[in-house]
């Protein structure tokens, strides 16, 4: 359930509770207070503005996965999960940090060019 924040309307005729402000547990269909419980003067609900900052890409759960695979040095697992993830979604960076989990892994790709044979 959320938590409300209220404040008294008029500070003169208001208690210490809500002239300073309270926090109130309520369901979200429930309607908002208009008494203070203790002095039973007008009060309003405080709204709040969120801040949010979100920098780059949002983390998918595969991301998270692979991540928790490197950290624990599963770079196989990691590899190989961020190189199917690179081809169903297109991205570069994951196929990139693909490559460098697999060599990681110990799989050298140079013994495999085809250029060779």
């Amino acid at each position: 359930m959320p938590t409300y924040a209220y404040r008294a309307v008029d500070m003169e005729k208001s208690c210490n509770h809500c002239r300073k402000g309270f926090e109130s547990i309520q369901r979200m269909i429930d309607p908002p207070l208009t008494e203070c419980p203790r002095c039973n003067n007008p009060i309003s609900r405080v709204l709040f503005v969120p801040t949010v900052v979100i920098k780059g890409s949002p983390v998918t759960e595969t991301d998270r996965k692979i991540k928790e695979y490197e950290k624990e040095g599963m770079w196989s697992h990691a590899a190989e999960l961020a190189d199917k993830e690179a081809e169903k979604t297109k991205r570069e960076d994951l196929r990139v940090r693909a490559l460098e989990d697999y060599k990681k892994a110990g799989y050298d790709f140079d013994k495999y060019d085809t250029e060779k044979y």
